[in-house]
């Protein structure tokens, strides 16, 4: 049997996750073949690739309750169905709805992991040897939830994925009124110092806190930017997220996004 803890986490992912995956085709009457799997079982293979790092093929059906290869095959499906950013939209809808989410100042950062079977966006790491990799960019709130991630090349530039990554935050419902999408202020390091790119964040009605190139340290601006920084910490301690094993991208990425999404229920249910 799996944790007491892993177990818990997975049936209140459960909760969250079952109204938005897709409906299964109607089975057939006349040789109908073998049930499906159970979908809470598939979750937990999922969430077991995620934390252990185990090869699929490798996955304990006896604790899971499903072989690894149905639960990757749920994976693929769920993923082309859409149902990953929705589940982290209704997870940062609960945080706001809790108060439990500042959106005020925001803090944006990317981290490079390597790529040992290649695949789309991946590139030769400047920072690693021209070793193939792939970068995670992502954008957190004050307290460091993740509120939008994505996935480029090891050799695009940290900036390219700015407007990107402001692109990719969901409209937050959780409150009366509009859905909130836009930070007030935006915190960045040097790797992002363009004028260019101050511009459009300030054509967003954002105020961009970036640091400036040539200038000696100690601005203050780090005080804000750890907690992107601590976010990548919990990212990694999911431990496929370390390394890209995925030759598809989106697979990859949706690992990241359910990532995101535990990190998010973590904050509602510190217990976790």
């Amino acid at each position: 049997m799996l944790p007491a803890t892993a177990l818990l986490l997975t049936m209140t992912l459960w909760e969250r996750t079952a109204p938005l995956l897709p409906p299964r085709p109607p089975r057939r009457h006349r040789y109908p073949g073998r049930l499906p799997a159970d979908d809470r079982a598939a979750l937990r293979g999922i969430v077991y690739v995620l934390r252990k790092s185990v090869s699929w093929r490798d996955v304990p059906a006896e604790r899971v309750g499903c072989s690894g290869v149905t639960a990757w095959r749920r994976l693929r499906d769920w993923t082309e169905a859409g149902v990953w950013p929705r589940l982290h939209e209704v997870l940062l809808a609960e945080l706001r709805k809790e108060g439990l989410l500042e959106m005020d100042d925001a803090a944006i950062d990317g981290s490079h992991v390597r790529a040992l079977k290649g695949g789309p966006h991946t590139g030769p790491s400047p920072v690693d040897r021209a070793c193939p990799g792939s970068k995670h960019h992502i954008i957190v709130d004050r307290h460091g939830t993740p509120l939008a991630i994505t996935m480029a090349s090891g050799n695009r530039h940290d900036v390219t994925q700015l407007m990107p990554l402001l692109d990719a935050i969901p409209h937050i419902r959780g409150l009366r009124g509009r859905p909130r999408q836009r930070p007030r202020r935006l915190f960045a390091d040097r790797g992002y110092d363009f004028d260019k790119y101050r511009r459009l964040v300030r054509a967003r009605g954002i105020t961009p806190k970036i640091a400036r190139r040539g200038t000696p340290h100690g601005s203050g601006l780090g005080k804000t930017r750890w907690v992107v920084e601590r976010t990548f910490a919990w990212l990694h301690q999911f431990e496929r997220l370390r390394i890209r094993y995925e030759i598809r991208a989106y697979l990859h990425l949706a690992l990241l996004q359910l990532a995101c999404s535990i990190i998010c229920l973590r904050r509602l249910k510190p217990s976790f």
